[in-house]
């Protein structure tokens, strides 16, 4: 059985989406980048996201993540409508997202940059000067979460080395940390095994899989063996609209897909 199975097991009996989009136009100028895209995704729910280059899919992700303001359409998550919410306030909300290019802070070290992230989450419980700029060492439980975390992702050996002396899968890694220590509910993935020779991607993979086996994931990836064997559920974009969706062996025998895009592959 596939992670991507024992999600479904899971969460079958659980129909409320955690994650609504209805309508969602973007527009710039007179292009539209996202055209009419309306998706659900379940709690625990490991959802890909596949399509040509200039499908639409880094825009969908900017739009659910607050990166871009939507022209039409609502973003709902968790029930709550955060379609003009900016991208800090779903992040409180336990939204996360991991860019195609690292965005950890090269010169400050592994703990840090986790520590950073759990300490920026609780910044209303302290207060927004006081957690970012307070002694670390009054931080307790913010400081055994942070080493927790690195334990957990493989890093607590190099955790006082800068992050921009780490290998590249290493900051892949961290990357992983950071999200973890916002606490999501949901993290949006574009493209994390971008640049990684197969050792690496599968080793980020198992790591995405084993520390976030309870969190609903949302997948960009152009690596179509690995969002087959991963996903519940696949939505194919073509265009800025949605082509397709459904199971992995449901998108593989459909006819438009293969045609749109995966006869396409090389």
């Amino acid at each position: 059985m596939s992670a991507g199975d024992a999600r479904s097991d899971r969460d079958s009996d659980d129909s409320e989406a955690i994650l609504r989009t209805d309508g969602l136009l973007k527009e710039f100028g007179n292009f539209a980048a996202i055209d009419d895209v309306s998706i659900a995704v379940e709690p625990g729910e490991f959802r890909s996201v596949i399509g040509p280059n200039g499908a639409g899919k880094t825009t969908l992700f900017n739009l659910i993540s607050g990166a871009l303001p939507v022209t039409e359409g609502t973003v709902t998550f968790q029930g709550e409508d955060i379609t003009n919410l900016p991208p800090e306030q779903r992040i409180r909300r336990g939204m996360a997202r991991s860019f195609q290019i690292s965005n950890i802070f090269g010169g400050l070290t592994v703990r840090e940059n986790v520590r950073l992230a759990a300490q920026a989450l609780h910044r209303e419980e302290y207060g927004l000067r006081e957690a970012l700029f307070r002694p670390t060492d009054r931080y307790d439980g913010i400081n055994e979460d942070t080493d927790r975390i690195l334990d957990r992702i493989g890093l607590a050996g190099v955790a006082e080395e800068t992050a921009a002396s780490l290998p590249y899968g290493d900051k892949r890694r961290l990357e992983i940390g950071v999200v973890l220590a916002t606490e999501p509910e949901l993290v949006l993935f574009d493209e994390p095994t971008a640049g990684m020779g197969p050792e690496e991607t599968q080793n980020t993979i198992d790591l995405i899989e084993e520390v976030l086996v309870d969190q609903t994931l949302i997948l960009v990836e152009h690596d179509i063996e690995l969002v087959m064997d991963l996903s519940d559920r696949i939505t194919v974009l073509h265009r800025g609209e949605v082509l397709s969706e459904g199971t992995p062996e449901e998108i593989a025998e459909d006819e438009a897909v293969r045609d749109a895009y995966l006869g396409g592959m090389t």
